[in-house]
């Protein structure tokens, strides 16, 4: 199948990074590439030229059943939702459909570790790469974490490793993506404006080991239930990771990390336990883990002003992620937090905010069912706008509080994405200097 796509009549839905990553993969392969997308924005039609000039058939603003009907393939983003047409005609021509990784691990040579997780995933994936790297490896990091696994391949030999962030909405759209190491962090309410419930969000996590066997590896979070209980599902060799237990043994003092919270202590056991497996000294993960400073947008200190702390989280998209941001603060918290509501429960936040929090700064769609799910925990405000907030929350703050943005939702409603919102924040914190 490596060598199968020659001539093949493929279609792309979904033109966004992971879709024309994928054209172009396609085209390059040899296949007669067609591309469609339902949206129509600037961005969209400079696409649309690039891949056109290419020689790759597009369409935008709609999608055309022409575009599916005779096609050998079709390969779609993880963003295409179930009641899509293009599903339904593709279902009613007999069509098999595909995702984005599927379609990188049809062209990979290499062996994969897949991080998967409700959070962590970025943090895990691009610390499993520095000390692959730091070993003397030729790790090739991608997926879900920003550059798609399709445009990547090009880079990959038989002798890299890939190390691959890997979403619940990525692991639907799976037939026989195998990876050799495969890594859960954890489970917890989300997108449940995808998925219908936590049974159904689980089930997508564990597909990440439906092609799994007896040579391959399961990192497991032993610390989480739901997580523990995967064990179950896999036929691969398990390994658990837990912070309680202490295991892995750590190859460093947790004071000389640079990243904080106990969050990322698992990560950084997720992460030597995966590289373990590729026969990585402690030296050399040592030296790769002392060295990190975390990643933008996650837990990321932006400056301090007057004696307030601000700290960008805006990566902080699902409530057990506020909950360890804020668990990760030693300080008084006036959390800022708010966004496109993805159907999480935010009552499971009220121990941590009420024990961490001071104030409230609502924002965006999800403001009025915050309030109401946090009633009583701590006094709340709203603001209309991200800078508005920042200047709310930094008056109500005193020297040696800490103001934190940690949305527990989407940025969709106010932003593109979360580090567009992210952004935002650090310039709003700026913006406080010169007011």
């Amino acid at each position: 199948m490596k060598n199968g796509l020659k001539d093949k009549k493929v279609t792309v839905v979904g033109l966004a990074r992971s879709g024309m990553a994928a054209a172009l993969l396609l085209k390059k392969k040899g296949a007669e590439v067609s591309a469609t997308d339902r949206g129509d924005s600037g961005d969209l039609r400079k696409t649309a030229r690039a891949l056109r000039g290419k020689g790759i058939k597009v369409e935008i603003g709609a999608h055309t059943r022409g575009f599916v009907k005779g096609k050998d393939l079709i390969v779609i983003s993880p963003g295409i939702p179930e009641g899509s047409p293009v599903l339904k005609w593709a279902a009613e021509e007999k069509i098999p459909v595909i995702g984005e990784i599927e379609l990188g691990y049809i062209c990979c040579e290499a062996p994969i570790v897949a991080v998967t997780g409700t959070n962590g995933k970025s943090t895990t994936t691009t610390l499993i790469g520095r000390i692959l790297k730091k070993a003397g490896k030729h790790a090739v990091v991608c997926g879900n974490i920003g550059n798609p696994f399709c445009g990547e391949i090009p880079k990959v030999r038989k002798d890299s490793v890939v190390v691959l962030e890997v979403s619940s909405f990525q692991l639907e759209s799976i037939r026989r993506f195998r990876p050799h190491v495969a890594v859960v962090l954890n489970i917890s309410q989300n997108h449940f404006d995808r998925h219908p419930d936590l049974k159904s969000y689980i089930n997508a996590k564990a597909r990440i080991f439906e092609n799994q066997g007896r040579n391959d590896w399961a990192v497991l979070n032993y610390d989480d239930p739901l997580v523990r209980g995967l064990k179950a599902k896999t036929k691969a060799k398990t390994v658990f990771f837990s912070r309680k237990r202490g295991i892995p043994e750590m190859v460093c003092r947790q004071e000389e990390l640079k990243i904080k919270g106990g969050h990322n202590i698992e990560n950084v056991l997720a992460s030597l336990c995966a590289a373990s497996i590729f026969g990585v000294k402690p030296a050399a993960a040592r030296e790769a883990l002392v060295a990190f400073k975390g990643l933008e947008h996650r837990f990321e200190h932006v400056a301090e002003i007057g004696g307030v702390e601000f700290i960008n989280d805006s990566k902080g998209t699902t409530v057990l992620a506020t909950v360890m941001a804020l668990e990760s603060c030693d300080k008084p918290v006036i959390l800022i937090a708010g966004g496109h509501d993805k159907g999480s429960d935010f009552r499971k936040a009220r121990p941590a905010v009420a024990s961490k929090a001071k104030k409230l700064v609502l924002i965006g769609e999800a403001k009025d069912r915050i309030r109401r799910q946090l009633s009583g925990t701590v006094p709340v405000v709203e603001a209309g706008s991200l800078e508005e907030a920042v200047r709310k929350a930094y008056s109500e703050a005193y020297p040696g509080d800490c103001v934190l943005l940690s949305p527990m939702c989407a940025s969709f409603d106010m932003f593109k994405n979360f580090e567009e919102r992210g952004k935002a924040f650090k310039q709003a914190v700026k913006g406080l200097l010169g007011a």
